[in-house]
C-alpha cells in the first residue's frame, strides 16, 4: 500500500510540475506578445468573437453577389423595377472593354459602407471594393491601348494584361482572398487585463498599435450590447480615462461656409429689404445649424470589442480598478495607520 501510495505522490507531483511549466511557458509566451514589464502577470486575454465583424463577411458576400449579377444578368427576364434597373447597369458592361455599369455599383457600395460608418468602414476595406471596381476598368483600358498601338504600329504591340474580366472567376477570387483578410483581421485585435494594467495589442499588415492604460486611469468601464450581439453572446467593453480614451467628437448637421448668396445687404437697400435678407439668413443658419458632440465609439483598437464572456472581463476590471484606485489606497494606508497607532 505504502508502495502505490508514494507512487501517487509522485504522480500529482509530475503533473504539478508539468502544469507549473507550462504556465511557466504561457506566461513568457503572452510577456513577449503583450511586452509587459518585469513582474507583471497576464490574468486575462480576450479577443473578438467569431461574429464580432459579421458586417464585413456579409459585404464580401455582397461583392460577391454583384458579380454574379453582372455575370448572370442576361439570363435575368425581371418584372421587378429594381431589378429593370439594375439590369439596365448590367447592359452597360456589356462591352467587356469599359465595364461603367459594374463600376458604378461596386463604388455605390462602397461609398455606402463608408457612409454607415461601422466596423466594415475601415480604410482597408473601402480600398478592398475600390480595387473590385477598378480591376475591370484597369483590364478594359488596357486593351484598349492595346489596340491603339496595334492600328498605329506595324507589329502587334499585345496586351500588358493578356486576360479578360470575367465577372464569375474574379468574384470567387477576390470572394476568397476578401474572406480570407477579414478572418486575419478579426484575429489581428488581441487584449489582455493583468496585474498592473489593461492592454490593447493591435497587428495587421503593416499596421501596429499598442496600448497600455493603468487601472488607476480608468474612470469608468462601459459595456454596449448590440441587438446580434445579445443573441449571440458577445458584447463591447470600453474603458474611459481621464484623459478621453475612447471618446471621439462627432459633427452633426453642416455647416454653409462664406457668405450666403442673395442675402448680402447694399448700399440702396430699404428697410424692408434690409429685414427679409436677414430673416432670410437667420432661417438658413438655422437649417445648416452644426454642432459638434463628444460620444463613446468603440474602436477595436481601444476597446475590448465584441467579446465573449464579456461579463468575467468587466468585474476583473472593476475589481483592479478598486484595487488601484486613489480611495482605496487612502484607506488602506489610513487602515495601516490606525493598526500601528494601536499596536503602539
Amino acid at each position: 500500500m505504502s508502495e502505490e501510495s508514494d507512487a501517487t505522490e509522485e504522480s500529482k507531483a509530475d503533473v504539478s510540475t508539468t502544469d507549473e511549466a507550462k504556465k511557466e511557458a504561457e506566461q513568457a509566451r503572452l510577456a513577449k506578445t503583450f511586452r509587459l514589464i518585469s513582474g507583471e502577470e497576464v490574468l486575462l486575454t480576450k479577443r473578438p468573437s467569431m461574429f464580432a465583424f459579421l458586417g464585413m463577411y456579409i459585404l464580401g458576400t455582397l461583392a460577391l453577389g454583384v458579380h454574379l449579377f453582372f455575370h448572370f444578368a442576361e439570363s435575368f427576364d425581371p418584372e421587378n423595377p429594381v431589378l429593370n434597373l439594375l439590369v439596365a447597369f448590367a447592359e452597360l458592361s456589356d462591352d467587356p472593354k469599359l465595364p461603367f455599369g459594374f463600376v458604378f455599383v461596386m463604388l455605390f457600395l462602397a461609398w455606402m459602407n463608408r457612409l454607415i460608418n461601422v466596423s466594415t468602414s475601415g480604410r482597408w476595406v473601402t480600398i478592398a471594393i475600390i480595387f473590385m471596381a477598378s480591376t475591370p476598368l484597369i483590364i478594359g483600358i488596357d486593351a484598349l491601348v492595346g489596340l491603339v498601338i496595334g492600328i498605329f504600329s506595324d507589329s502587334d504591340a499585345g496586351n500588358f494584361i493578356p486576360i479578360d474580366y470575367n465577372f464569375f472567376i474574379f468574384g470567387l477570387v477576390y470572394f476568397a482572398i476578401f474572406m480570407g483578410m477579414t478572418y486575419r483581421y478579426q484575429r489581428s485585435f488581441h487584449y489582455a487585463i493583468t496585474t498592473d494594467a489593461v492592454i490593447f495589442e493591435h497587428s495587421f499588415l503593416l499596421s501596429r498599435s499598442h496600448r497600455r492604460i493603468l487601472f488607476d486611469r480608468i474612470s469608468e468601464v462601459m459595456v454596449e450590447r448590440s441587438p446580434v450581439g445579445t443573441l449571440l453572446g458577445f458584447a463591447t467593453v470600453t474603458i474611459l480615462t481621464d484623459s478621453g480614451v475612447g471618446i471621439v467628437e462627432e459633427s452633426t448637421g453642416s455647416r454653409m461656409s462664406g457668405a450666403i448668396p442673395g442675402t448680402t445687404e447694399r448700399e440702396g437697400d430699404s428697410t424692408a429689404e434690409k429685414a427679409g435678407k436677414g430673416i432670410l439668413r437667420s432661417i438658413i443658419g438655422l437649417l445648416t445649424y452644426q454642432r459638434t458632440i463628444r460620444v463613446v465609439r468603440p474602436d477595436p483598437k481601444h476597446c475590448m470589442y465584441n467579446i465573449r464572456n464579456w461579463g468575467k472581463a468587466k468585474a476583473l476590471l472593476n475589481e483592479k480598478h478598486k484595487e488601484h484606485s486613489q480611495s482605496n489606497l487612502l484607506r488602506d494606508l489610513k487602515d495601516t495607520i490606525i493598526a500601528t497607532s494601536d499596536g503602539n
